[in-house]
Order: C-alpha cells, then sequence, then structure tokens
C-alpha cells in the first residue's frame, strides 16, 4: 500500500488546480494515530473557502487508497505563508502564467499602516519582463493580484506575498 503521505501529498489544491497541497506548503503533517489516518493542514489565509473541499478531497484520496478511517485537522499555528510554496510549486506556477510570489515580508511587533498600496516588481511569467503594473489588488482568489506587462501587454495573475 502506498504511505498515507504519498496519497495526500498528490491532492490538488482546488483554487490552483496546477499545484498539490504539499507543492502550495498547505499539508504539514499525515501521521497513523489509533488505526486512522491524520492529517493536519494549514489555510493560506483565514477564512479560506477552499478549506472545505481541501478537506474532502484529502478524505476522498486517502479512502480511495484503502485508509478506513480519515481526520483533518487544521492548523493554524504558525500562520501559512508564501514561503512554504515548493521551488517546484513556484515553477508549475509560472508554467501555468501566474507569477509565483518573491519572499514573503518579515515583520516583527506592530504592523504599520499605510494608506499606499505595496510596491512589488513582479516578472511576467510571459515574457519575463519586469515592466508590470498591478491591476487590481485581487484576483479570482484572495490571495492573487491581478497584473499587467506593459512589454508584452498580456495580463497575468500573481500570488502575493504572504
Amino acid at each position: 500500500m502506498v504511505t498515507a503521505y504519498a496519497v495526500a501529498a498528490t491532492v490538488t489544491d482546488p483554487e490552483l488546480p496546477m499545484l498539490t497541497l504539499a507543492d502550495l506548503g498547505v499539508l504539514r503533517e499525515v501521521s497513523e494515530e489509533d488505526g486512522r489516518v491524520v492529517v493536519a493542514i494549514t489555510p493560506t489565509y483565514t477564512g479560506c473557502p477552499a478549506m472545505d473541499t481541501m478537506r474532502d478531497d484529502l478524505v476522498h484520496a486517502l479512502t480511495g487508497a484503502g485508509y478506513g478511517e480519515v481526520e483533518v485537522r487544521t492548523v493554524l499555528r504558525p500562520a501559512w505563508s508564501t514561503d512554504w510554496i515548493t521551488e517546484d510549486g513556484k515553477r508549475k506556477l509560472a508554467e501555468a502564467g501566474i507569477a509565483p510570489p518573491g519572499a514573503a515580508p518579515r515583520r516583527t511587533g506592530p504592523i504599520p499602516l499605510t494608506l499606499s498600496p505595496p510596491v512589488s516588481s513582479v516578472r511576467c511569467p510571459h515574457c519575463g519582463s519586469a515592466d508590470t503594473e498591478e491591476q487590481s489588488r485581487f484576483s479570482a482568489t484572495a490571495c492573487k493580484a491581478l497584473r499587467r506587462c506593459r512589454s508584452c501587454l498580456e495580463p497575468f495573475e500573481h500570488v502575493k506575498e504572504i
């Protein structure tokens, strides 16, 4: 039988189906306790609407692989960060035309309140140009922004650094 982790690691993200939950860094731990499989996942942000689907997909994949009882736990600490996306995951995002995130900002203490949008340099996943502009802070999901390349004029999504 394939290990429970190997099965869970094949489950894809419902909002970014080119990534597995392992690529995304959401899959935290898979263990066997008292004859059941226990899976720990961390949401990408509080209130992520994909959590129920992730949970259902994990249970379906593991029971389909022959594991009888499956429990999926939500782990909130430490909070998920885009730094948890694997290099393979970032490559898959770029190949799908979505700009992967850069390094997440490091903060200590209170988060400063600013009235202007954050400025970031994002390369176009189509042509590689750094001459891009943000069109909308939010795209199809709250964790992505909509951008446009000034060089090739193509629109693209960017996974925001969290």
